[in-house]
């Protein structure tokens, strides 16, 4: 697990908020606080989609929704004059992505010991902070697949010019 210091705060919004940079994230929860607090439960409403239609937007396989389908409803919360007192982001990788950072971190963990693997957002006190983590369904010592995780986000935010500190 890492914890990064956003540098640049408003490109990184711009990248969040009104771009394709994090749509292949799925949105487990948000929390916008502005005059009022908003929270958002990404997990998808089984009533709410008929199974044509659920299928038809790719989402059979997904027990939350894609960033991307919530981006637009993030975005027009926070924007505005006023910044955000704070507002956290929990993001996780899909099952698909989840399969390729276990296949590349050489780990031995397979999809059924990894509840899911995270990138956490959060700004509060003109901060903004991205945290990784990794839910397991096992106990092990073994930090390998942390450790690649950590990376593949650095690379990432360097593959999307985001600049960063490590406090």
């Amino acid at each position: 697990m890492i914890s990064l210091k956003i540098t640049d705060t408003k490109f990184f919004m711009n990248q969040l908020l009104c771009s394709e940079t994090f749509d292949n994230f799925l949105l487990l929860e948000a929390s916008i606080t502005k005059d009022a607090t908003f929270i958002i439960n990404g997990h998808i409403n089984p009533s709410f989609y008929s199974p044509e239609e659920r299928e038809e937007a790719g989402l059979c396989e997904y027990t939350i929704l894609p960033y991307s389908k919530l981006r637009p409803v993030c975005y027009q919360l926070i924007r505005g004059k006023h910044t955000p007192v704070c507002f956290k982001f929990v993001l996780m990788l899909s099952p698909d992505n989840t399969a390729n950072v276990l296949a590349q971190s050489l780990s031995g963990y397979s999809l059924h010991d990894i509840t899911g693997i995270y990138l956490n957002i959060s700004f509060q006190n003109g901060q903004l902070n991205l945290t990784t983590g990794i839910s397991y369904t096992i106990f092990s010592t073994d930090r390998t697949l942390e450790q690649e995780w950590d990376l593949l986000l650095q690379k990432f935010l360097f593959r999307h010019n985001i600049s960063f500190d490590k406090p």
